[in-house]
């Protein structure tokens, strides 16, 4: 079995759901046939990052909210994150391009430690408030999960990879997926958003069933 999932480094609700189905996945019975894939989409390829904006003035600029309305929605994602031991600071959230990130979670994708990239991403953004558009920032990480830090710093340099977010991002179009997380089943069966880990479950378990009888 294949689960493929589409999401940003920069969505809350794709770290959320990551933790929902990582809690799904660790109930599944036969957890050890099925193989997971990270795929790229940017929610906003254009975005210019800033570190010195705070991620209230972003969203309430970007979306028209109110400074009260804009905390009070941040408060409702961090008690969801709270809920599967997510620990989100948004005090410290720097606004940052994620296409980078991307390119740094492909590229961990060649060492088979693009789970641990992803991890490490959604940990550095949301809880250590780290500007994951920053060079520095992703070759740190690469450090820390012993990937060759040369070898990604030429990477990054150069805009290779660049092709593989792009295909991602056209596999989304084609499969008409317009938002994030969106979870892909052996390419039979899809779920949208941060869902519970019973529903996550229930997938897996329908899908293994079906693999094994056709």
């Amino acid at each position: 079995m294949k689960v493929e999932i589409w999401s940003d480094v920069v969505c809350p609700f794709c770290y959320i759901g990551k933790r929902k189905f990582e809690n799904a996945l660790a109930q599944f019975e036969h957890k050890d046939k099925v193989e997971v894939e990270w795929k790229s989409f940017e929610l906003n390829p254009d975005l210019k990052s800033n570190p010195n904006t705070s991620i209230y003035q972003y969203l309430s600029q970007s979306k028209g909210w109110t400074d009260d309305y804009t905390r009070e929605t941040t408060k409702h994602v961090i008690n969801m994150a709270k809920e599967v031991n997510l620990d989100y600071n948004f005090d410290l959230v720097k606004v940052a391009n994620s296409r980078d990130a991307h390119r740094f979670a492909h590229f961990s994708k060649s060492y088979g430690k693009q789970i641990e990239a992803e991890e490490a991403l959604f940990k550095a953004y949301f809880v250590e408030g780290k500007d994951i558009s920053n060079y520095q920032t992703l070759l740190l990480l690469a450090a820390e999960l012993q990937l060759d830090v040369k070898t990604l710093e030429k990477v990054l340099s150069e805009n290779a990879l660049l092709e593989d977010v792009l295909k991602d991002e056209a596999e989304a179009k084609a499969l008409n997926i317009k938002g994030v997380p969106f979870f892909v089943v052996d390419r039979k069966y899809g779920i949208s958003g941060a869902q519970s880990s019973q529903t996550f479950l229930e997938l897996l378990q329908k899908a293994y069933e079906e693999s094994i009888t056709t």
